[in-house]
């Protein structure tokens, strides 16, 4: 986090995030129940406490054990991690208001797997909640197992939802270069809308 090209991407995906909630009208969110899936060691679910939701409302789902227990012990005990494959998830439909990947999807190669995901993550939605998501819109041209999800493959995969989209996050390798020179580039190469790398979305279910 003491790297400029960090922490300057978390705060501009913070804003977002909050900025987004007040647009959408989620907030407040002490209230709200919330699924990340790909939680890996609990970073996002420490921010979205953070930002007001109550840690008892949070829960995390990561594949890998190791990574499981790792935000299992960092964070509060009444955070539920369930640990496993998310299709397993033993959880009733229609339990969350928010259910958000962050750069999951954008490692999944397998397009029917992809599709299997996002309509468990909609079954898990009420009606009037949403997918929260963040991820690549390129492919990584350094890393083949990285995809890039552009709108259109969101809107296949959520064919019913109602999406409101922002994009955001200078890209990664401009981002470390300029940040050397100053940590007010950032801001000044993140003005140009190709520059971004990721897009950051709400996908609405529909009240019945």
């Amino acid at each position: 986090m003491a790297n400029p090209s960090v922490y300057l991407s978390d705060q501009e995906r913070e804003r977002a995030l909050i900025r987004l909630f007040t647009k959408e009208r989620i907030l407040p969110l002490k209230d709200k129940m919330l699924l990340e899936i790909g939680c890996g060691t609990g970073g996002n679910l420490l921010e979205f406490n953070r930002l007001g939701f109550n840690p008892g409302n949070l829960t995390g789902n990561e594949l890998l054990p190791e990574r499981a227990e790792a935000a299992r012990k960092r964070l509060p005990q009444e955070t539920r991690i369930l640990a496993g494959d998310a299709m397993s998830i033993a959880i009733p439909e229609n339990s969350f208001d928010i259910v958000c990947q962050f750069t999951v999807f954008s490692s999944i190669l397998d397009k029917q797997f992809q599709s299997q995901l996002s309509m468990k993550m909609w079954s898990l939605i009420r009606p009037g909640g949403g997918i929260l998501w963040y991820d690549f819109v390129y492919d990584n041209p350094a890393n083949r197992d990285v995809r890039g999800m552009p709108m259109r493959r969101i809107r296949e995969l959520f064919p019913h939802g109602n999406v409101s989209s922002w994009r955001i996050t200078l890209a990664p390798p401009i981002s470390r270069l300029v940040t050397r020179v100053h940590p007010s580039l950032y801001a000044v190469c993140n003005m140009i809308p190709l520059l971004r790398t990721h897009v950051l979305c709400w996908i609405q279910k529909p009240l019945p």
